[in-house]
């Protein structure tokens, strides 16, 4: 698989590490959820993307919104605990919180994302 980037850096995860896809209606307000994440260690990183456009059902209307597209790097272990912070911090009624698991990635930041969310103390 080299002609893919496929390297001996790479290695194959067992579900550890998952990846959590958040929106967020200002940039503000993500911000302010990224930061909560990350001071309680419940992630290693927090990739902020302005400007999406969101269409979807609500409340039985089609509609339509900018919105900030939060994608956070954790650990399975964290995921309860990163929940529970989106939803009780997040304006929305009904925040997305969509949980992808990370199936390979490169071994030196994978144990970077469970390391930053498991430090030594």
């Amino acid at each position: 698989m080299s002609g893919f980037g496929m390297t001996a850096h790479r290695t194959t995860v067992t579900g550890r590490m998952i990846t959590v896809l958040v929106t967020a209606p200002k940039l503000i307000t993500a911000r302010v959820l990224a930061k909560a994440a990350l001071e309680a260690r419940l992630v290693a990183c927090a990739n902020l993307i302005p400007k999406i456009e969101s269409h979807y059902w609500w409340q039985g209307k089609m509609e339509s919104s900018a919105e900030v597209l939060i994608i956070f790097k954790t650990t399975k272990s964290k995921l309860k605990a990163l929940e529970k912070l989106i939803v009780a911090k997040h304006p929305y009624d009904t925040p997305e919180f969509v949980v992808l698991p990370i199936i390979a990635g490169n071994k030196r930041y994978l144990a970077w994302v469970g390391a930053s969310v498991n430090p030594k103390r």
